[in-house]
């Protein structure tokens, strides 16, 4: 009986298959680098075409890495860069426009024009989300609105929307499923998180026609079978969710108070708070962590916008490194004396601060600051945002008497360096597991468990392996001295005080 599973990981910058084993261990990984496109400031966009090409190359290069036949694999999981927007044609299958990326920001003056008219309390209320660039359905108004003839062929039934993991699965299907899941539908501004479907009210607002929106499923659910032709022909989809919430399951945070925090381009904190559905006062979104057999787990979730990415900035921009694996050897040779703050606020500042317009700044320069020091700068950037996050998720959700345990995944956590600051800094351990791609794991033990060859979220608990947890070891006087520091650069930052 097949037990491997290949999970597609479709992220910001990469797509990637990943085939674990029956053992839920990596054997074999495909991974493309895919263009991103800048047409204006504080746009990102990215060609469907594109990604729709690197996925299917990194199947192949898992396939043929690990010498497996379709036959040997029992499902596909699929988790992807969430809010990203893609509008295609109904019957081509071809997108009306490039995706419009999580990060774009071109929607901020049409977020504040709702936000004028009073509107955001009632979207917070269906959607645990805010009124900002950031979600997906202020996206889909742009397109409507600016693609010569959109409106029209949207009115008429010609049009659909939808999330990446949508459009992947319409690809994958031959156009014979238009789905998506309940995690990443609940990015959208238009998914009422509390009665699990999309919003009429909501719908009308952001003038989106109903016809467009996909099927919305379990996290865990047949999602439709790839078609002939294509690589992996005949082989289900069993699982979807947006990378957040399947890293929250491949860290197996299926316990309410579980929380992980994921570092890839940008960093998103989620706490587990079980079947409650917590508004925060924080600024914080409530969202859905996941979905099983018509049950739903809600989360608080801490979005920063700029993590990975900044350290790829001082690659790729100020050529301070050559690799992202030099940043923490390099800021750990920083001058101890010289207290410098970088607020990354490329593309405006997330949570909980939510400031659209903010824009990067650092404080504290003098003659003696060089690459040491904007290397731990940017470093601890990462680390001071996870603090505000966690604080505001302490302030919103109290776990009785318990201390915080953060399991963390992504990019940035193989730094030694880094993940002893984080701990230095939130005063709290820091558990970093064997298997760090937890992303794809998550979609893969989604398929994997509904597919029947993988164990239940009990027996998948007790295969989280831990490979090093990182103890605080800063003074408190030192700790608070810099906290005090970081918000005042952030104060200087905000343009929405």
């Amino acid at each position: 009986m097949a037990d491997h599973i290949l999970a597609i990981d479709q992220g910001t910058t990469s797509s990637r298959a990943i085939i674990f084993d029956g053992a839920q261990s990596i054997v074999a990984v495909g991974q493309k680098e895919f263009a991103q496109h800048f047409p204006d400031s504080g746009w990102v966009e990215h060609d469907p075409e594109e990604i729709w090409k690197t996925v299917l190359w990194s199947i192949e290069k898992a396939m043929a890495e690990a010498s497996l036949q379709p036959a040997d694999i029992a499902a596909i999981g699929i988790t992807n860069q969430r809010e990203t927007v893609v509008v295609w044609d109904r019957e081509s299958g071809e997108p009306i426009h490039n995706a419009i990326v999580w990060q774009d920001r071109r929607t901020a003056a049409y977020c504040d024009a709702l936000k004028q008219r009073g509107l955001e309390p009632l979207f917070t209320e269906k959607t645990g989300l805010l009124l900002d660039p950031y979600f997906s359905g202020t996206k889909v108004n742009w397109l409507l609105d600016h693609v010569d003839g959109a409106r029209e062929r949207a009115a008429h039934g010609n049009l659909c929307f939808g999330t990446i993991d949508a459009f992947l699965i319409w690809r994958l299907t031959g156009g014979a499923r238009h789905v998506t899941d309940a995690t990443n539908a609940s990015r959208t501004l238009l998914f009422n998180i509390e009665k699990n479907d999309w919003d009429a009210e909501l719908l009308e607002i952001l003038d989106v026609p109903a016809s467009m929106l996909p099927e919305v499923h379990d996290c865990a659910a047949d999602f439709g079978v790839v078609a002939s032709g294509l690589p992996l022909a005949g082989t289900p989809i069993l699982g979807v969710a947006g990378d957040q919430q399947a890293a929250l399951i491949g860290n197996a945070c299926f316990e309410p108070g579980m929380m992980k925090s994921t570092y890839g381009t940008g960093c998103f904190a989620l706490l587990n708070t079980g079947s409650d559905l917590v508004r925060s006062k924080n600024r914080l979104l409530t969202t859905i962590g996941y979905r099983l057999d018509g049950a739903t787990t809600y989360a608080l979730e801490g979005s920063i916008f700029v993590a990975g990415a900044g350290v790829q900035w001082l690659r790729d921009k100020l050529g301070i490194i050559r690799t992202a694996a030099e940043s923490g050897r390099l800021a750990a040779q920083a001058d101890p004396q010289q207290h410098v703050y970088f607020v990354p606020a490329f593309v405006g500042l997330g949570a909980p601060h939510w400031d659209a317009d903010a824009r990067g700044a650092v404080f504290g320069l003098t003659r003696n600051f060089g690459a040491p020091e904007m290397a731990k700068a940017v470093l601890d950037s990462v680390c001071f945002q996870t603090y505000d996050l966690l604080e505001a998720n302490k302030n919103d959700w109290h776990s009785g008497d318990a201390d915080t345990v953060l399991r963390v995944d992504g990019g940035m956590v193989a730094s030694d360096w880094t993940m002893q600051r984080l701990a230095d800094i939130l005063a709290a351990p820091v558990d970093r597991p064997v298997i760090l791609e937890t992303t794809a794991l998550g979609a893969a033990w989604l398929a994997g468990y509904r597919a029947g060859v993988w164990p239940d979220a009990e027996g998948f608990s007790k295969s989280w392996h831990l490979d090093r947890r990182f103890e605080p070891q800063l003074d408190e006087e030192t700790r608070q001295r810099e906290i005090a520091g970081w918000q005042d650069a952030v104060s200087r930052t905000l343009t929405k005080r």
